[in-house]
């Protein structure tokens, strides 16, 4: 379990924003009402880091904010995070997203980017005035209207409602969007939709523009299910079937939420956990701005096989997710925060759990993609003992942070957590309070997997996922039946356990025996990362040639893989069933063959 997640946190490091990085700071700028400062955080030759700061300096809130400047031909923004950022050639233009747009007097925003090129920002222009304060930019964009209010539902049809926005020049109109897109423009705080489908669920938001043409932040959204149309389609039986996306699996892997379509694997799963959502500075955070709402996806890359435009209101892996969600309507997509990578943060968590799960609902919950989200999930390696980072916030913390996220999200989201699965004598799951908090959760994602792997790089080899134990295991109670008993021991229901399957197998080089127990001399070759390797790469390159302990082993040369096949998963499944479990897991779809034959075991034996 230790390397659980170091294929994906080296691949995201490459992808995501620098962090920390020491910069220098345009001068101080003088104000009147408000102010937008730029500085470089970093650079990196071809590209640089860069920070905006809004700044009110007036005696009035400012209910939203719109930032403008040039870059110089060859610059431009590849990525941002905690604002909207749009560009017309070398115009580039700044938004605040829903949950930043209200800043009070002397109070600031910041939102950031990462820039390639090496120019610097000029013609800056703050909610259409200069950026320095020397003019008053008093003409701000109207406020966010009320969450739409939906009554006469027809097959067809349903009547949105809102409360009004405010604004200082007066509100000229409203568009109403259905799932993210514009369907139509009304003057009054009411609307009408028809040519619905029925049996169908949408989801409607709302956003005002002034008299002087700007624009607002979009309100809450309001989710609707047209009557008729039969029932929504069951859950493929009564256990959770649960597979990770991985928001970076775009790139390199070009593996898309489409391939959830193509592969089969759609039709079969139950739910998706989205990872991962940062954690730092004791709150919820956006893991990769690009992949999560900015992508452009082409019309092939595409779940609707309708091209992203450079104006939707949102792109990215949300949006596909979105589009999936409407052709899958039983799935319901968790966002998942932390991880091997970003656990470290829930250490601060910990020490405000009220203000850190306001902090995810407050993203999760963001109006541009609230219909996208079904719940939180907390990733966490490891609560009051040592993953990548050690943790010492004690053996309430974990149980506090659920009852927080629970008390916030309330009884119509979702609220899960991964947990370790080493079930050792004095090990981590009896360094948390998992009964206690099991109160406040749906499920626990047992990392049943990760066991064992190369990082021992002479061996012993071993299986890195075994269901039970055998002769001459490198440590007891590094099994799944050892895991799940020892949560069930300390008070944690059987339904409330999911059972982890990796998609993927981990090996060792320089292995002369067959079974396991043998000598190496390093981790074997792997696509991504050494000691790793998809299960739909090994099982042509290196076939199993035994199973040890309800999971398969392969030795080829001079290699030596374990992973589990389609076999293997349906015994696993079979124990999961007899033990009372309630359903399984994987990490992550990217790993399975592209006909899905991983996740069809799943779904056909639980």
């Amino acid at each position: 379990m230790r390397f659980r997640h170091r294929a994906a946190a080296a691949f995201a490091t490459l992808l995501l924003p620098m962090a920390g990085a020491v910069g220098l700071a345009s001068p101080a700028q003088a104000a009147a009402n408000a102010t937008a400062t730029f500085t470089k955080t970093s650079d990196w030759g071809s590209g640089f880091g860069g920070q905006w700061t809004v700044k009110n300096t007036g005696t009035s809130t400012i209910s939203s904010w719109t930032v403008e400047w040039d870059f110089p031909s060859g610059t431009k923004v590849t990525s941002a995070w905690d604002a909207t950022v749009t560009n017309s050639g070398d115009h580039w233009t700044a938004k605040n997203v829903g949950w930043n747009g209200t800043i009070a007097p002397g109070a600031s925003v910041s939102f950031g980017f990462n820039g390639s090129g090496s120019g610097s920002p000029s013609n800056c222009k703050l909610n259409g005035d200069s950026c320095d304060g020397t003019t008053v930019p008093g003409d701000a964009a109207p406020s966010a209207p009320g969450t739409p209010t939906a009554s006469s539902v027809t097959d067809t049809s349903v009547k949105l409602a809102w409360s009004a926005a405010t604004d200082d020049k007066g509100i000229k109109n409203y568009d109403v969007l259905r799932d993210g897109t514009k369907v139509a423009t009304v003057t009054t705080t009411s609307y009408t939709d028809t040519g619905l489908t029925a049996g169908t669920d949408y989801s409607y938001t709302v956003r005002a523009r002034d008299t002087a043409d700007q624009t607002g932040p979009v309100s809450g959204a309001v989710k609707v299910h047209t009557t008729g149309g039969g029932t929504t389609p069951p859950p493929t039986g009564d256990k959770v079937k649960l597979g990770y996306f991985t928001e970076w699996g775009i790139y390199g892997r070009n593996y898309n939420v489409k391939n959830l379509v193509t592969s089969g694997s759609a039709a079969k799963i139950t739910h998706i956990n989205y990872a991962f959502g940062n954690v730092t500075g004791g709150k919820c955070a956006i893991g990769d701005s690009y992949a999560d709402y900015d992508k452009a996806f082409t019309a092939d890359q595409s779940v609707s096989g309708v091209a992203d435009t450079w104006d939707q209101p949102l792109r990215g892996n949300f949006n596909q997710l979105r589009q999936l969600k409407a052709k899958y309507p039983n799935i319901k997509v968790l966002w998942s925060f932390g991880g091997w990578t970003w656990s470290g943060g829930f250490a601060d968590a910990a020490k405000n759990p009220a203000a850190f799960a306001q902090s995810c609902y407050d993203l999760v919950e963001d109006p541009r993609w609230a219909d996208v989200f079904d719940g939180i999930d907390i990733d966490w390696e490891y609560p009051n003992a040592c993953g990548l980072t050690c943790d010492t916030s004690g053996a309430a913390a974990f149980k506090n942070l659920m009852s927080a996220l629970r008390a916030k999200f309330g009884s119509n989201n979702l609220v899960t957590a991964a947990t370790t699965a080493d079930g050792s004598a004095g090990g981590k799951i009896e360094a948390a309070d998992y009964a206690g908090a099991a109160q406040y959760v749906d499920w626990y994602n047992v990392m049943t997997y990760d066991f064992f792997g190369a990082w021992d790089a002479k061996g012993p080899t071993a299986p890195h996922s075994p269901l039970t134990s055998y002769d001459g295991i490198p440590k007891a109670g590094f099994t799944t039946a050892d895991a799940m008993a020892k949560f069930k021991a300390v008070g944690v229901p059987a339904k409330k356990l999911l059972i982890g399957i990796g998609f993927y197998g981990r090996g060792w080089t320089g292995v002369t025996q067959d079974a396991p127990g043998g000598t190496a001399t390093g981790p074997a070759a792997g696509t991504y990362e050494q000691g790793i390797e998809d299960y739909k790469v090994l099982k042509s390159s290196c076939p199993a040639t035994g199973t040890v302990a309800g999971t398969a082993y392969a030795h080829c040369g001079s290699n030596w893989w374990s992973y589990d096949t389609p076999a293997t998963i349906k015994s696993k499944m079979a124990w999961a069933n007899t033990q009372g479990l309630g359903g399984a897991f994987f990490w992550e779809f990217s790993g399975d063959t592209g006909d899905g034959e991983l996740v069809n075991a799943i779904s056909s034996n639980l």
